[in-house]
């Protein structure tokens, strides 16, 4: 059996991206915030006040693990935690001070890391880039929920 090219799968490129990214990520912009928190913090700057299952379903992440992220996120004092009137068993989600100051500092790093990220591709090439891999992604949601169309789930 002969040995298979994994250039051709995606799976493994997409590893390959991840590993440039978690490496670029801990380098240039934070090694105590990922980027799935990060994610939760920018989600919440544009939306304050949205319960955990929102924010997770916003930025991507299942039950399991919006919960750890804003747990660690909270345990940090950067956002907080307030019961809704209208539902007392939901926390709606709030930045604190501290959370906008990270925020607003990690966005400047995060344009500085994308740069380098994309800067083997041309300005089109970053275009249709995001534009394949926003069409897989959105595609992929599918497999988390079969029975619900992709523009639903937006």
């Amino acid at each position: 059996m002969a040995a298979v090219d994994l250039t051709s799968h995606p799976g493994h490129l997409a590893r390959r991206l991840q590993q440039a990214h978690y490496l670029l990520w801990n380098t240039m912009v934070s090694e105590e915030i990922t980027s799935p928190q990060f994610a939760v913090l920018n989600a919440l700057v544009a939306e304050p006040g949205l319960d955990q299952r929102t924010v997770g379903e916003r930025v991507g992440l299942d039950r399991s693990t919006i919960a750890e992220v804003i747990s660690r996120l909270d345990r940090r004092g950067l956002l907080g935690k307030v019961r809704d009137p209208q539902d007392g068993r939901r926390f709606l989600l709030r930045l604190t001070d501290e959370g906008r100051r990270t925020h607003r500092k990690l966005t400047v790093r995060t344009a500085r890391m994308n740069q380098v990220f994309l800067a083997p591709l041309s300005a089109e090439e970053q275009t249709v880039f995001f534009d394949l891999i926003r069409r897989v992604a959105d595609a992929a949601e599918g497999l988390r929920n079969p029975g619900e169309p992709v523009a639903a789930r937006r």
